[in-house]
């Protein structure tokens, strides 16, 4: 008599019933740039944690497959007549992991968390444009004064400072996402270990490996479970580019988004559709340190910005992929008409080169001058690694010696936000709505977690906090293009490439929908057999 394992006993009965295993138990091995930071909504600020973070929770907002922004927790909402007042109305069967059902107080509790200062939340001022939240963010209100209140346990109220047409679209940001009260009050920073896990999102968080995998398990109580076909998320940090593509071609990941740009003929010529290239709203740039002479020079700033050959580095180190920058605003952005260029963007590179050397020399340095010594930081990635070198090559006659230092991204990004010590470094933005001013408000002077430049000007600030209180759109977009002027004279950052977005996506995937945020939800996901 043979005796089988209890779990080949099931599997062989779930066969006979014309079940396959991957219906058993769908899974999808879903590659990421790196590893979160944090997993706390409320102290989160990148898009691989983001991209966590849209599967465990959800918002009063969420996407859709093609990331169109669309009722979440809120099944409906109206607006006072001066755009001023939101009223939300949350679903009846919104329920937390544990079944708990969500309620207009979890919001209020989670809204006031992110402000309250000793949160220490690097994103806040996404949100500031709730009533009272710059004062209570910064210590000159209580945070019963923000402008949230819970009617009953199915309406939420939000007031505004002033109307905002992109606020509806800030909510789909993970800041905005709610934590379950309970959890945080009794578990403090620890309610994000996978034991004390309890979220509202279509999965839950079952372990967290470092250097592995973070894994994610359906969950049955999330108001489209019936509808959510994978039932595990396997989330696989890989920054090694290279390492990705070959886990891929392997069949290891069934997806990933970013390639490594040094391999785009071969990818192009062998992976064919399984490679998806599309528009992304988001800019590429390198960061001075402006406490830090001589990055506090704007002359030095603009002369090492307009020698970079931006056509070179976006067909020959991005293979195409990547489409040159001149301003800080990506092009097509909702509620502008264009975007402020660079004055130099039409100079001949000779013109620029002369240019440069003038500015140079007057800050002492340049040909025939003292040579300036930089230090350029990027995060882990054969892709800022070829463009940091590049970067090296272009500033090498101008008589700048380079040297490049290379960390992983958590440790990166915590640099930057902590303002730590560095010259140069790389960083890239992507549009969390479609409105410049989520791109601007990056160089405002109070920007303490995002402005990793330390950049400070009054008539900057002015002109942003101006464009906060314009209700009339096309003024409003005037009013921040004056804004992107000074950025783009000053050059506090050094924009050099408009992103696309660049994922591969096996053909077992089902459900991936190209889009310019770049937004893929795994509930929208399924894997063939």
């Amino acid at each position: 008599m043979y005796h089988f394992p209890i779990r080949t006993v099931a599997l062989t009965v779930a066969l006979g019933l014309g079940l396959s295993a991957a219906s058993a138990q769908s899974v999808y091995n879903r590659g990421s740039q790196g590893e979160p930071e944090t997993l706390d909504p409320q102290k989160t600020s990148t898009v691989v944690e983001s991209d966590l973070l849209l599967d465990l929770y959800e918002g009063l907002v969420t996407y859709d497959a093609k990331a169109n922004v669309v009722p979440g927790v809120a099944e409906s909402w109206t607006v006072n007549d001066d755009g001023t007042a939101y009223l939300f109305k949350l679903r009846a069967n919104a329920k937390w992991s544990n079944g708990d059902p969500v309620t207009a107080g979890d919001f209020v509790f989670s809204f006031r968390r992110l402000m309250n200062p000793e949160t220490g939340a690097k994103y806040a001022n996404i949100l500031y444009t709730i009533k009272n939240g710059e004062k209570v963010n910064k210590g000159q209100a209580k945070v019963e004064e923000l402008g949230v209140k819970a009617v009953d346990d199915k309406t939420l109220e939000i007031a505004l400072e002033t109307p905002a047409p992109y606020f509806i679209a800030q909510l789909a940001h993970q800041t905005g996402f709610p934590v379950h009260p309970a959890s945080v009050q009794k578990f403090g920073k620890d309610f994000v270990k996978p034991e004390n896990w309890v979220s509202n999102g279509a999965y839950t968080l079952k372990s967290f490996s470092p250097n592995d995998k973070i894994v994610l398990a359906k969950n049955p109580n999330y108001r489209e479970a019936a509808a959510t076909k994978i039932d595990t998320v396997n989330v696989i940090g890989i920054e090694d580019r290279s390492a990705a593509l070959r886990r891929f071609q392997a069949g290891e990941l069934d997806s990933y988004n970013d390639v490594p740009t040094d391999q785009i003929k071969f990818i192009r010529d062998n992976l064919k559709t399984k490679f998806k290239l599309a528009p992304y709203l988001g800019t590429y740039y390198f960061v001075f340190n402006t406490r830090k002479a001589p990055f506090n020079d704007a002359r030095v700033r603009e002369a090492l910005s307009m020698v970079i050959d931006r056509e070179f580095l976006a067909e020959d180190i991005w293979g195409g992929t990547m489409i040159p920058a001149y301003s800080f605003v990506p092009p097509g952005i909702g509620n502008y008409a264009e975007p402020a260029y660079a004055s130099w963007k039409d100079m001949s590179p000779i013109e620029r080169e002369d240019k440069a050397k003038e500015l140079l020399k007057a800050a002492g340095f340049g040909p025939g001058g003292k040579t300036m010594t930089v230090e350029i930081r990027y995060n882990t990635s054969e892709n800022h690694k070829n463009t940091s070198v590049a970067l090296a090559n272009m500033w090498k006659p101008f008589n700048i010696d380079v040297k490049l230092v290379n960390t992983d991204l958590k440790t990166h990004y915590a640099l930057l936000r902590d303002k730590g010590d560095f010259d140069v470094a790389r960083a890239g933005w992507i549009a969390d709505y479609s409105d410049p001013q989520n791109f601007l408000f990056l160089a405002e002077s109070d920007n303490k977690g995002l402005n990793y430049a330390t950049y400070s000007n009054a008539e900057y600030d002015a002109l942003m906090k101006k464009a906060a209180s314009e209700k009339d759109l096309a003024a409003r977009g005037k009013i921040l293009k004056d804004a992107e002027a000074i950025f783009v004279r000053d050059q506090p950052y050094i924009p050099l490439l408009y992103y696309s977005s660049k994922n591969l996506i096996s053909e077992k995937v089902v459900g991936y929908e190209p889009n310019v945020l770049d937004r893929h939800l795994s509930r929208f996901i399924s894997i063939k057999p």
